[in-house]
C-alpha cells in the first residue's frame, strides 16, 4: 500500500511554506526597524492574521479535496494576503517614508493608503475564487446607484478631508472656532478621513464631519501666528470724559501677565447707549489656551483702575432709590473719611510739625485709593508728586539695575508705613518701583493739597525740611551702625539748606 502523500499536496504545502516564510520575513524586518515600544501594538494584527493562515494550512491536511477544502484554502489566502498587506504597509509607510518626513504623515492619508492596500488584497482573493471585482459594479446599474447614494456623505467627508490636508486651513494643535459661541472654540486634536476632533476648554470633544468644515467659515486663532487679539468691554457714566476712561483702561492692562507689550494694547470708545458710554480695551496674547484666565485678570484690573480714578461702572438707569441723600449726610460721610485719613497722616513723622488745623485740611484734600495684588503703585524712573500712606495691605519695594538689568526686592511695606515723600516735596523721579502684594488701601497726598497747606503758613517748610533731613540721617545711621558726630550734624545742616531750596522752588514759595 502506498502511504506517500500525493504530489499535489506536497506542492501545496511547499507553496504554503513559502507564503509563511515571506510573511515571517517581512514581520521580522518590521520588528527590527520599529522602536521596541511600538512593535507589539503595530504588528499585532499582522501576527494574528499570519497565525490564522498557518491554522488553515494545518486544518486542510486531513481534508479531502472538495468544496470545504477549497473554502478553507481561500480563507487561508485571505489571511495571508491581509497579513502581508498590513506588514508591507507598516514597513513602507511607517519605516521607510516616515523616517524621511519632517512630521508624521496625516492620519487621513495613512487611512486612505492602508484602505487601498487592503482593497488590492481583497481583489486578489476575489479573482482566486473566480469573481472579477469590476463585474460586481458593472453588471448591475441598480446596485451601482444604491452604493453611490449610500456612500454619498461618506465620500463627501473623505474628499473634504483630503482638501483640508491639501490646503491646510488648520492643523493638529491649532485653535479654531466654527460658531460665535465661545463654548464651541477648541484645539484640533485629530483629523481623520471622516471627521475632525476638537477639544474645548471644558474638556468636551467635538466630532465635526469634514463635509461640514468644508461648507462653513472657520476661524483659526493660531494662524498665521500664535498672536491673538482679545477685547474686554466696559461701560462708564456719561458725565466722565472718554479720555479719562481710556487712560484708566490702558493703565489697567499694563504689566498683566500673558499680555504682549507689542502690539501695544489700545482703548477705544465704542458707542453711546441709555446706560452710559461703552468702551473696549484691546490687547494681544500669545497663549490662546490661557485666554479666559487673562481676560478675568484684565477685568479685575479694570475695576481697580476705574475705582482709583473715581469712575463708577455704568448701570441701567431704571433703578429708583427711595432713600434721601441730603447735604448733611454727604458732609457727615466726608467727615468720617477725612478723620480716617487724618489718622493715617499722623503716622508720617515728618508731618509732625503740622498744627491740628493744617492736618485736618490736608486730610480733607487727600484721597483714598485701592490697588489689587501685582499692580504697580509707582514705577522706578517715573515722574511723580504724591505721597502714599499704607492703611491696609502689603507692598514690595523693587529696585532695578539699569535698563534691562535684574530687579531685586529690597523692602516690604505694611500698614502705617509710607513712601514717595521726596517726590511729594521736590518732584524727584521715583527711586524704586512699589507693587502691591495683597489688596491695598492707600491714602494719597498730592502736591496741590500740600501746597495749599504750606501756603497758609510758609514757616512750616523749614520745620518739615528739618524733619525730613533728620529722618534720612537716622536711616543712614542705622545702616552704617555709627553714632552721629559733629561732622554729621554739619552735613545735616548743609543737606537741610539744599533741600529747603528745592522744596521752595517746587512749591513756588
Amino acid at each position: 500500500m502506498n502511504t506517500e502523500p500525493p504530489q499535489d499536496m506536497l506542492q501545496e504545502l511547499g507553496q504554503s511554506a513559502i507564503g509563511i516564510g515571506v510573511g515571517a520575513a517581512v514581520l521580522l524586518l518590521c520588528a527590527l526597524a520599529l522602536p521596541r515600544a511600538e512593535r507589539r501594538g503595530t504588528l499585532k494584527t499582522s501576527i494574528v492574521l499570519l497565525g490564522l493562515h498557518v491554522l488553515t494550512v494545518l486544518v486542510r491536511l486531513p481534508l479531502p479535496e472538495g468544496k470545504i477544502d477549497r473554502g478553507v484554502e481561500v480563507l487561508g489566502l485571505f489571511f495571508l494576503l491581509f497579513a502581508l498587506a498590513r506588514a508591507i504597509f507598516v514597513l513602507v509607510v511607517d519605516v521607510l517614508i516616515g523616517a524621511r518626513l519632517a512630521q508624521p504623515m496625516p492620519r487621513i492619508i495613512r487611512d486612505i493608503v492602508q484602505g487601498l492596500v487592503y482593497l488590492g488584497a481583497a481583489a486578489i482573493v476575489l479573482r482566486e475564487v473566480g469573481v472579477e471585482p469590476g463585474s460586481l459594479l458593472t453588471t448591475s446599474a441598480l446596485l451601482t446607484a444604491v452604493i453611490g447614494l449610500s456612500l454619498q456623505e461618506t465620500l463627501g467627508n473623505l474628499f473634504a478631508g483630503l482638501a483640508i490636508q491639501a490646503q491646510r486651513p488648520f492643523e493638529v494643535g491649532d485653535w479654531i472656532g466654527l460658531d460665535p459661541d465661545p463654548r464651541l472654540i477648541g484645539r484640533v486634536v485629530e483629523i481623520n478621513w471622516r471627521a475632525t476632533t476638537v477639544l474645548t476648554l471644558d474638556q468636551v470633544e467635538l466630532i465635526i464631519p469634514n463635509g461640514v468644515l468644508a461648507k462653513t467659515t472657520i476661524r483659526n486663532f493660531t494662524k498665521p501666528t500664535n498672536i491673538a487679539r482679545r477685547l474686554v468691554i466696559v461701560q462708564a457714566p456719561h458725565d466722565v470724559s472718554p479720555r479719562r476712561v481710556e487712560e484708566a483702561l490702558l493703565e489697567a492692562v499694563h504689566d498683566v501677565p500673558g499680555i504682549l507689550a507689542q502690539p501695544a494694547p489700545n482703548a477705544q470708545t465704542r458707542g453711546f447707549n441709555e446706560s452710559g458710554i461703552e468702551y473696549q480695551v484691546g490687547y494681544f496674547i500669545e497663549d490662546f489656551s490661557l485666554r479666559d484666565r487673562i481676560d478675568s485678570t484684565v477685568r479685575h484690573r479694570v475695576w481697580y483702575a476705574l475705582q482709583r480714578a473715581g469712575i463708577s461702572l455704568a448701570v441701567p438707569r431704571r433703578a429708583v432709590e427711595m432713600h434721601a441723600v441730603t447735604a448733611e449726610s454727604r458732609a457727615e460721610q466726608a467727615r468720617r473719611e477725612a478723620t480716617h485719613r487724618k489718622a493715617a497722616l499722623r503716622t508720617v513723622d515728618f508731618l509732625a510739625p503740622l498744627p491740628e488745623p493744617s492736618l485736618e485740611r490736608l486730610a480733607s484734600l487727600s484721597r483714598t485709593c485701592h490697588f489689587m495684588p501685582g499692580e504697580a503703585v509707582i514705577r522706578q524712573g517715573d515722574p511723580g508728586s504724591e505721597l502714599y500712606i499704607v492703611q491696609r495691605g502689603d507692598l514690595g519695594v523693587l529696585v532695578g539695575r539699569g535698563e534691562g538689568g535684574s530687579v531685586a526686592e529690597v523692602a516690604r511695606l505694611g500698614p502705617g508705613q509710607f513712601f514717595g515723600e521726596m517726590s511729594l516735596m521736590t518732584g524727584e523721579r521715583r527711586a524704586a518701583t512699589v507693587k502691591a502684594t495683597t489688596d491695598c488701601e492707600l491714602v494719597v497726598v498730592g502736591k496741590d493739597a500740600f501746597q495749599e497747606v504750606l501756603a497758609g503758613d510758609p514757616r512750616l517748610v523749614e520745620q518739615i525740611t528739618r524733619a525730613l533731613v533728620d529722618r534720612q540721617l537716622a536711616l543712614e545711621e542705622n545702616l552704617s551702625a555709627r553714632a552721629m558726630s559733629r561732622s554729621t550734624r554739619a552735613e545735616a545742616d548743609a543737606q537741610s539748606s539744599a533741600l529747603l531750596v528745592k522744596i521752595r522752588q517746587f512749591f513756588q514759595l
